[in-house]
């Protein structure tokens, strides 16, 4: 069936609407907190605290919600919370992961609720996805932690998606692809079917990956083609 492991937290110790915090107040934050503000229009399930940000924002407000802190002091939260890290880059969106310790915090998994998933997709999601709107799934389909598939991705059926792979508006991965982690699609890049992109790997915006691609490479053109490694 469908499994989505939000989190290890214990429902039955956090029931009810949960304390949510976004970790990164710049435009991917706001687009977070849209996504969160539409799932509670369906059901009342998150109760937004604010942003942490090691960058303070202007005037300490995010779309009226405040700037708590930095992610050291996240660390320190004296209460059970959950997090939604909304940082784009694979690389950065990782290292901010490692460093998020503290023994109260829970990653939040987000799906926007215009996302079609039923038990006989047989979908698995990670802790601490981040699915956003207009994305499709397929069948048979494995998304590791904290993924992040922007507006308008399509995913084939038995791909897989290691940890902290990042998908930006309108990629595509199409059936038996497999993205090793923190591999990168920009926006409207392509994997065909069965092409294997090697850990944090970076396909450019428009990229086509008709084969496999090596790890920590940038591919761009179509067909994709590396032009550095790094």
């Amino acid at each position: 069936m469908t499994q989505l492991f939000f989190s290890e937290y214990d429902d039955a110790e956090f029931p009810g609407v949960r304390p949510l915090v976004i970790v990164g107040a710049g435009g991917l934050g706001r687009e977070v907190l849209m996504l969160v503000r539409q799932l509670n229009e369906v059901e009342l399930r998150w109760n937004v605290l604010g942003f942490y940000d090691d960058q303070r924002p202007p005037h300490d407000r995010v779309h009226e919600l405040s700037w708590l802190g930095t992610i050291d002091a996240l660390n320190a939260h004296p209460e059970p919370v959950f997090v939604a890290v909304a940082i784009g880059n694979s690389r950065q969106r990782a290292a901010v992961v490692a460093r998020l310790s503290g023994a109260q915090l829970h990653f939040a998994t987000l799906v926007h609720p215009s996302v079609l998933l039923r038990p006989y997709q047989f979908v698995q999601l990670g802790a601490g996805c981040i699915v956003t709107q207009g994305c499709i799934f397929t069948c048979d389909i494995r998304l590791g932690r904290h993924v992040l598939l922007n507006l308008g991705c399509t995913i084939g059926h038995d791909a897989v998606l290691e940890d902290f792979c990042s998908l930006m508006p309108h990629a595509n991965v199409g059936g038996e692809a497999y993205l090793e982690t923190e591999a990168y699609l920009g926006t409207n890049a392509t994997v065909i079917n069965q092409v294997r992109v090697g850990a944090r790997c970076i396909v450019g915006a428009g990229a086509v990956a008709v084969r496999d691609l090596p790890a920590d490479c940038t591919a761009v053109g179509v067909p994709a083609q590396v032009i550095k490694y790094h």
